[in-house]
């Protein structure tokens, strides 16, 4: 998940699951559901935090989410690859690689599923989340009032890196992954392997309002689901902002602007797209 469906996510639990109290917190048997809590040396460790508490708020940091309880404890949700929430009940069956299950007093369940185990939760206090190293070194979020176009310049000038892994790397700007990189570049057209600090200041502009734009809009469709349907929101539905990828995933295929075939380059194992007329 990148900030796009992690927001999504975010704004449905806080409809959803905000004032439900937890009845029973469950940790499948698995080695994979152990893996889902490993920051906990047992299960009940981990569920004791949960079992009776209410839910008071739910908040976003980066691709984490912070799931605030009324004892003053965080249960933070990273969704890694192919991690996500369903909501269900007793009436519908889990779904396979269900690590995590916590059901409510009121009505039904929350499922945490993840096929390919690297997300994870834990839980810890509220005033130790200062100590969490991973939200510690968190840039500073694109959708932030902060995040000004005079902030945006300042960084960019700072750093003398490639853009594609600039806009990936969680300590510059947080939330954008391998999807939304690619889909600003081409927004503002620029290509993959411009130096940050060689930007003109009307490129600047470009991508400073692209970013914002495409998470907007990818917010607004509620996220990108793939063909390999690894992310649906917390009532199982897809996204619909595959429908308007402009390069990712479509090597071959005319840019929907120029024509033009879309190429693809390999970057840190990853495989990004780009129109090789648009950008520049």
């Amino acid at each position: 998940m990148e900030l796009p469906e992690v927001e999504v996510m975010r704004r449905d639990l806080e409809k959803d699951v905000v004032g439900l109290r937890i009845k029973k917190a469950e940790v499948k048997s698995s080695k994979n559901a152990m893996r889902s809590i490993r920051r906990h040396k047992t299960r009940k460790d981990f569920t004791s935090r949960l079992v009776g508490r209410k839910i008071a708020k739910v908040e976003r940091r980066g691709k984490y989410i912070l799931v605030t309880l009324d004892s003053g404890d965080v249960l933070v949700v990273h969704f890694g690859m192919s991690g996500q929430f369903q909501r269900g009940t007793g009436r519908v069956a889990l779904p396979p690689h269900t690590h995590v299950l916590l059901t409510f007093a009121q009505r039904g369940d929350l499922r945490f599923v993840d096929p390919r185990t690297f997300g994870e939760l834990f839980v810890t206090a509220g005033d130790d989340l200062g100590k969490v190293k991973e939200l510690q070194h968190l840039a500073i979020d694109p959708l932030d009032q902060v995040f000004t176009w005079p902030t945006f310049q300042y960084l960019l000038a700072d750093r003398a890196s490639k853009m594609k892994q600039l806009l990936m790397d969680q300590k510059f700007i947080s939330g954008l992954g391998n999807i939304y990189s690619d889909e600003v570049l081409f927004h503002s057209g620029i290509r993959y392997d411009r130096m940050s600090d060689a930007l003109s200041s009307q490129e600047v502009r470009r991508l400073y309002r692209a970013i914002q734009e495409v998470l907007q809009e990818a917010i607004k469709l509620r996220g990108t689901t793939l063909e390999d349907e690894a992310y649906v929101d917390l009532f199982g539905d897809p996204g619909g902002y595959g429908e308007e990828l402009k390069v990712y995933g479509r090597l071959g295929l005319p840019c929907r602007r120029c024509r033009t075939p879309i190429e693809s380059v390999r970057i840190s194992q990853r495989t990004s797209y780009y129109c090789p007329q648009c950008q520049s």
